[in-house]
């Protein structure tokens, strides 16, 4: 363990920007544990398995392992019970991690506060077919039946502690309206670490590439029936729960070739990045991650024009925004965007103002200075 810092995350069973996040924190305190609800080696970054992983003992029951959302209802009080030993807790959290206690002092970097809890409609979306649409009513019923217990336990659990980080300016807003805490604005890196390329089977060079987890709110099927409009190839990297609906939208249509590839290595996402005409991004995110991964590669972005693309989406420079996730309007951008002229250099400059380096010094100065003040400012009792 680095100086007494320990690590915790909210659940180790994906493969996200919030995990790759998790890593980073990982290699800023190396050696140190990284507590977390679950682990599911399989559905999650390899690089996990190097690490100190401590699950709780929600983790002994494997459907809650491949399907983290069923535990919903017993994280609060797994996390609550779970006690941690250190100096200072880094916790890596949409909703759970920071809840950690035991810790003398605790930095949650929030890649947004509960979305079930404060962004409801949008984290369950509106599917169209009549199976979804009742699974969506029972699942909002269930919300609304916890959510007042879970919001006051997340408000007391956020109040705790001592620095709030957020990972982009739409986040540090959210933090402020949740909380009514102040986060300082951290942005991570493009996360996807250079190394070898593997061609993905079945996938040619130039397509149209979507990088998202298949969840409703994604507005996947925007970008599905914006390819279909323009008869451009599509990539689409990610799986989840809406992966059926998605497959079945695309196959209306069979003049469009769509290949759902799921989760793919990092070797593999290198190499559809590289080979990519143009990423497109219609979801509403907290933070704009791919843009930035997409830009290592000198591969421009249509992204909507909201949330956390404002922060890593410069207009005209690394890509260009739309209003509406609408499919006529992400094909028009789209068309556009395959059109112009992009200047690499402009777009590597932008992606390097988002540096792996400062982004690991800030968190250890954040860590360092808490570490050795005399007495906790916030909050009372870990």
């Amino acid at each position: 363990m680095t100086d007494g810092v320990v690590l915790a995350h909210d659940y180790a069973t994906q493969r996200g920007g919030a995990e790759r996040v998790a890593l980073l924190l990982a290699e800023a305190f190396p050696g140190s544990p990284l507590y977390t609800t679950l682990h599911d080696p399989d559905g999650t970054f390899p690089e996990l398995d190097d690490l100190d992983v401590r699950p709780g003992p929600l983790d002994r029951v494997a459907a809650l392992r491949h399907h983290h959302r069923l535990a919903l209802p017993l994280l609060a009080p797994a996390v609550s019970r779970q006690r941690l030993a250190g100096d200072v807790l880094v916790a890596s959290s949409t909703g759970w991690a920071h809840g950690y206690r035991g810790a003398r002092r605790t930095v949650v970097y929030c890649h947004a506060p509960a979305r079930w809890l404060y962004q409801r409609d949008r984290y369950l979306g509106a599917p169209a077919d009549v199976p979804g649409r009742a699974r969506k009513a029972a699942a909002r019923a269930a919300l609304a039946g916890l959510g007042p217990a879970l919001r006051a336990w997340d408000v007391r659990a956020a109040r705790r502690a001592d620095v709030y980080l957020a990972n982009s300016t739409v986040t540090r807003d959210a933090v402020r309206a949740a909380y009514g805490i102040e986060a300082q604005v951290l942005p991570p890196p493009p996360a996807l670490p250079p190394g070898p390329e593997r061609p993905v089977p079945g996938v040619e060079p130039g397509a149209l590439l979507c990088v998202a987890r298949l969840l409703p709110y994604k507005n996947v099927d925007v970008v599905v029936a914006a390819a279909q409009l323009l008869r451009r190839p599509l990539v689409v990297v990610g799986d989840g729960p809406d992966r059926q609906r998605l497959a079945a939208l695309a196959a209306r249509d069979p003049r469009t070739p769509v290949r759902f590839v799921g989760r793919v290595d990092d070797d593999g996402l290198r190499w559809l990045y590289r080979h990519a005409a143009v990423l497109v991004a219609a979801s509403y995110e907290d933070y704009g991650l791919t843009p930035l991964e997409a830009g290592t590669y000198r591969v421009p972005v249509v992204a909507l024009r909201a949330g956390g693309y404002l922060d890593t989406v410069a207009e005209g420079v690394n890509g260009t925004f739309v209003d509406a996730p609408r499919a006529d309007v992400v094909a028009d951008a789209v068309a556009k965007a395959l059109a112009a002229d992009w200047d690499g250099v402009a777009i590597d400059a932008h992606v390097a103002a988002f540096g792996r380096d400062r982004f690991l010094a800030r968190i250890r100065e954040v860590v360092t200075a808490l570490r050795d003040a005399p007495a906790p400012t916030v909050g009372g009792a870990r």
